[in-house]
């Protein structure tokens, strides 16, 4: 089973850049597509972005497409997001998972605890 632990979450003002990280522990994180997901206060959890197991494909919610970029390293187990642009509205505590690829984003099988991604007007 795959243990998740992100980092990087703070405080930015909007159009500002943040970049997460996501430690992951077993051997099995090279094997799965992985993916960040976020919940603001009130709302349901959502889901941003995802890369499938080799790092070739990705695919990201509308709302943060071109703005921000999945990215992992299987040789560190490590899974990046990097958010750039921020708006406001992308404040959120930010998950990263370990699943499967789906056609509407991803299937989470194991969250990480979260990181909160907070952007100021």
């Amino acid at each position: 089973q795959v243990q998740l632990v992100e980092s990087g979450g703070g405080l930015v003002q909007a159009g500002g850049s943040l970049r997460l990280s996501c430690a992951a522990s077993g051997r099995t994180f090279s094997s799965h597509a992985m993916g960040w997901f976020r919940q603001a206060p009130g709302k349901e959890r959502e889901f941003v972005a995802r890369i499938n197991w080799s790092g070739t494909g990705t695919y990201y919610a509308d709302s943060v497409k071109g703005r921000f970029t999945i990215s992992r390293d299987n040789a560190k187990n490590t899974l990046y997001l990097q958010m750039n642009s921020l708006k406001p509205e992308d404040t959120a505590v930010y998950y990263c998972a370990a699943g499967f690829s789906t056609a509407e984003g991803m299937a989470p099988l194991t969250w990480g605890q979260g990181t909160q991604v907070t952007v100021s007007s």
